[in-house]
């Protein structure tokens, strides 16, 4: 399956295909900007280097004729961060070995002194239309991994990678022309490709871009647009459930919202106030590993892993019993996974031993429901025991004055770490309160109650809302506000 394949089925399609703010395009003439792009491309690019460009721009309807440009001439596109700076937006570009960059003018500032061409992201003079015969492995986009913990990675998106979970979700969903998928993540991710503009492309549905996330902006958007599915990852789901709630809000033509990372009282919230069904998937940009809950998963679980998807101790490799901590790998082998650019180091770290190792932590119940239970390197060892990060949030999170919740570890000052949470604060709440509320939360224990706590009005983020713990961790306990004393919490007394 290719996404030159879909595009070239919408050539002559004069329904709606692609909206942004006061714009409007059929498929036909998306495919025809497409094409234009292809166009230009092949005579831009040299023939004695990696057919590779770049793009810096916001969700616009050049983003996605350029995406298509790449699919109809045999171009691969490196979606590029306009959260980065600097020497690390250049080494970004260098790495995906990008002969020239389009940008919106916008961006422009952070483009000088590189040591590529930057041309500005504008309407391509109209050509024919041709493609290339497209192969399902053909190299499509460069998607840059996050970088929460360390430099990002550019992750190979293939056009089947591409294409494949497009069609998937829209049969899973059944969505057609007739639906409006509406995308606001940012298309330099892999969320907004594979679960928004692929998803829109093969069902034939309208695509409805939004420039930037807006939490205010989401439900006039989705009724203007009158879009049937949105996508998202991570935070979002939680700013719009935190707008100010009007009686009105079912009141709106969503019909589903997929996703992956949303935080569970947020994915029930969601669901019943703006009337529609709430789909949370586990996954991530390399694709070696993939699951969603189903109609019976607990709540909080991640559903139940597919065949192959083991939970197992990361130092022996042996199967995890239930209720016990370890990484999810994929003993089948790399699944999705078609590799890093340019980095057979991180690839041989990815598939050691013939597994795809997800670097993501869980557990197991005992009917084989997974819970996500944080990062490997979110992994804390207190007195000698293995604890994930991801528990002791979503019980923090239980509290009706805490809006969000990072825990994370801190040296100790005799052996391993300690537990350290930053939290971000909706409503009053006292240390002494605090404490009292940990003590009756059965399922915390004893050893991942944080020892220090610091409220911070927001928790470091990425562009595509993921929490940034290193830097947390790396101010140390200089800033916490509480420690631990007993059962209890009081004025911190940070180490030194």
């Amino acid at each position: 399956m290719t996404v030159t394949d879909l595009l070239l089925a919408r050539a002559h399609d004069p329904r709606p295909g692609l909206r942004f703010s006061g714009e409007c395009y059929t498929w036909a003439e998306h495919v025809r900007e497409a094409g234009a792009y292809a166009a230009l491309l092949r005579r831009m690019l040299r023939p004695d280097a990696p057919p590779h460009v770049g793009i810096l721009a916001d969700n616009v309807p050049a983003f996605s004729f350029l995406l298509g440009g790449c699919a109809l001439s045999g171009s691969v596109l490196a979606g590029l961060n306009p959260a980065r700076r600097g020497e690390a937006l250049a080494r970004d570009v260098r790495l995906a070995d990008c002969q020239f960059v389009f940008a919106e003018r916008r961006y422009f500032p952070l483009l000088e002194g590189l040591d590529v061409p930057v041309h500005e992201l504008a309407p391509a003079e109209p050509a024919p239309l041709e493609a290339v015969s497209a192969r399902p492995d053909d190299l499509l986009m460069l998607i840059f991994t996050s970088g929460t913990s360390g430099e990002p990675k550019a992750v190979r998106c293939t056009q089947d990678k591409i294409a494949f979970p497009g069609r998937m979700l829209a049969e899973r969903f059944g969505l057609s022309s007739s639906d409006t998928v509406y995308v606001s993540m940012p298309m330099f991710h892999s969320n907004a490709i594979m679960a928004g503009w692929a998803v829109g492309l093969a069902a034939g549905a309208t695509i409805a871009l939004r420039r930037r996330f807006s939490a205010s902006g989401f439900l006039p958007e989705v009724r203007e647009f009158g879009a049937t599915y949105a996508n998202y990852v991570g935070k979002p789901l939680s700013y719009v459930v935190s707008t100010p709630e009007k009686p009105d809000d079912a009141d709106n033509p969503l019909r589903l919202v997929y996703g992956n990372e949303g935080a569970e009282a947020d994915l029930a919230e969601f669901g019943r106030r703006f009337g529609c069904r709430v789909v949370d998937a586990f996954g991530s940009t390399e694709g070696g590993i993939g699951f969603s809950r189903t109609p019976d998963s607990p709540p909080g679980s991640l559903g139940r892993p597919t065949d192959g998807v083991l939970i197992v101790d990361p130092e022996t490799g042996k199967p995890c019993p239930p209720h016990v901590v370890g990484e999810l790998v994929n003993t089948a082998g790399a699944g999705a996974f078609a590799g890093y650019y340019r980095n057979p180091e991180a690839d041989a770290e990815r598939l050691r031993g013939g597994w795809y190792h997800t670097g993501d932590l869980a557990y197991a119940d005992e009917n084989g429901f997974c819970y996500f239970a944080g990062r490997l390197g979110d992994w804390l060892r207190v007195d000698g025991e293995n604890l994930g990060t991801a528990p002791i949030e979503r019980i923090l999170l239980r509290h009706p004055s805490i809006a969000e919740a990072a825990v994370y570890a801190v040296p100790d000052p005799v052996t391993g770490d300690q537990v350290m949470a930053a939290l971000v604060l909706r409503g009053p709440l006292s240390a002494p309160e605090f404490g009292d509320f940990l003590s009756v939360q059965e399922d915390l224990g004893p050893k991942q109650w944080p020892r220090y706590v610091r409220v911070v009005k927001e928790l470091p983020r990425t562009a595509t809302y993921k929490v940034i713990k290193r830097h947390l961790a790396g101010e140390g306990t200089q800033h916490a506000d509480w420690s631990r004393a007993g059962s209890g919490y009081r004025p911190a007394s940070p180490l030194r």
